[in-house]
């Protein structure tokens, strides 16, 4: 679920070559989750993993996620036996 959960947002990316030839992505509603390379294929690598970071601290901090296509990611306790 989580690799959709990734796609799913990566599919939202908006890119933006800039004046020095190199290229901006970030994913809108995802404050703060963006990336930049020299290439597309390397701001998009760099892009997965801030959006990863992003998520670890949005899961650690109790924040909440926004949904991508349906898909959901929540925190929920479990009733230790």
């Amino acid at each position: 679920m989580l690799v959709e959960y990734v796609h799913g947002a990566l599919e939202n990316a908006e890119y933006k070559k800039l004046e020095d030839g190199t290229w901006f992505v970030e994913i809108p509603g995802f404050e703060g989750v963006w990336a930049n390379g020299k290439t597309v294929e390397e701001s998009r690598k760099e892009l997965v993993d801030v959006l990863e970071e992003w998520l670890i601290l949005k899961l650690r901090d109790k924040d909440p996620i926004p949904s991508v296509k349906g898909y959901e990611i929540n925190i929920t306790k479990v009733k230790s036996a």
